[in-house]
């Protein structure tokens, strides 16, 4: 006979601060539902992580964003609700279909007026913003294939300004970034990126992990200086 395994406490703890500080969103919940239904890969940010973006956002006082990695659209709604009503956010976003299932998600939200998703790979679309003057933004998310987080991080701070924040997700995987693997692209390009930042003078930065719902992984935090 088996046993079902136990969840883990920090799943408990995701559920009680979720329940208290995250509380339940129609919009939010609906995006999650759609993005699932329509067969997107659950690895959308947990609420907690979702209402600290809009906090960073607002803190930061942004009204130009760029996310690179868009999925369902779910950190999309946390960081554009955070913009004021002229304010605007591009998404980058390599699958057609996992841009139009976030369109849809937006504009249910209320939000398709301030938020654009691109589709296409993001290193073809990063140059063209830079051609546009779609810069500088305020705060950078990014939270797509991890092989070309250094890549990311570089057209980020093309697309800065003194001040601007850069939120990059999913660098710790687990513990792995700890392990050089040339034969696992996504941590050789998170240790790559890290490098990066690390001798990067217009930046300064850190990174913590953490546990919660979506298993160990972890977060880099940096400011651009200069």
């Amino acid at each position: 006979m088996t046993h079902p395994q136990p969840t883990p406490r920090w799943d408990e703890v995701d559920s009680y601060l979720t329940d208290l500080l995250v509380p339940a969103d129609e919009a939010l919940t609906a995006a999650l539902a759609d993005s699932t239904a329509a067969g997107l890969p659950e690895i959308a940010v947990a609420p907690n992580q979702g209402k600290l973006l809009n906090l960073l956002a607002q803190v930061q006082g942004a009204r130009r964003i760029l996310e690179i990695g868009t999925l369902g659209g779910y950190s999309t709604i946390w960081l554009a609700r955070a913009l004021p009503a002229d304010g605007r956010l591009i998404s980058l976003e390599y699958e057609p279909r996992h841009a139009e299932v976030a369109r849809a998600n937006l504009a249910r939200a209320g939000l398709a007026d301030r938020v654009e998703v691109r589709t296409g790979p993001a290193l073809d679309s990063l140059p063209q913003l830079a051609e546009e003057g779609a810069g500088p933004f305020d705060l950078v998310f990014v939270d797509a294939d991890k092989a070309n987080n250094p890549h990311y991080v570089a057209w980020a701070l093309k697309l800065s300004r003194p001040g601007t924040l850069l939120v990059v997700d999913n660098v710790v995987r687990g513990g792995r970034v700890t392990a050089e693997d040339p034969a696992d692209p996504a941590i050789t390009g998170i240790r790559a990126m890290f490098d990066l930042v690390a001798r990067e003078p217009r930046l300064d930065a850190t990174a913590i992990q953490t546990v919660g719902s979506k298993g160990h992984d972890g977060l880099l935090v940096a400011r651009v200086t200069s």
